[in-house]
């Protein structure tokens, strides 16, 4: 029995030995060839990456006075800056461009130009109250007028030439 005993082991030992040559053989062919598709998977793992991050990327960021705020610059795709708004050349204009949004069909309060009956208390508070709620907004009775239009980059001379102009058309 002993020598069926060493056939058996020895038989058993070359199967064993095939099949282990026999699955590294396969690891290495199926890295081999799994490669080019892992590399697929890596450039492609990182453009989903992309777009996930872009579509999850917060909406808003808050600015805080006096802190170092340029990381918050909005960036076109390509990274550049986009393009200011341009600044009116007159208070018609900027009439016009910012102030008819709200003043032309009387949202949020805000007294329809052309409307004499609704602009004569405000035109008698005098020139300097007007430009101070042009200037630094106003919150009402009726409704809220935000500073400067909701256009912070108008300078000051701008919006007073604008509210002299809204004044001449409701007198």
């Amino acid at each position: 029995m002993s020598k069926h005993d060493d056939h058996f082991a020895n038989t058993f030992s070359v199967v064993i030995g095939t099949l282990v040559v026999v699955t590294l053989f396969l690891i290495a062919l199926a890295r081999s060839i799994g490669n080019p598709f892992e590399d697929a998977k890596i450039a492609a793992d990182a453009v989903m990456n992309k777009q996930v991050a872009a579509r999850t990327a917060p909406v808003g960021q808050v600015a805080v006075a006096g802190a170092d705020n340029a990381a918050l610059a909005i960036k076109s795709d390509d990274g550049a800056a986009p393009a200011a708004l341009a600044l009116p050349k007159n208070g018609e204009e900027t009439y016009k461009a910012v102030c008819s949004a709200c003043h032309a069909a009387g949202i949020a309060g805000a007294p329809k130009v052309g409307d004499k009956a609704a602009w004569a208390p405000r035109i008698a508070q005098g020139k300097a109250t007007l430009y101070s709620h042009a200037l630094n907004g106003f919150q009402g009775k009726a409704g809220m007028m935000p500073a400067k239009g909701a256009r912070p980059d108008l300078p000051d001379d701008l919006v007073k030439e604008t509210v002299d102009y809204i004044v001449k058309m409701n007198q």
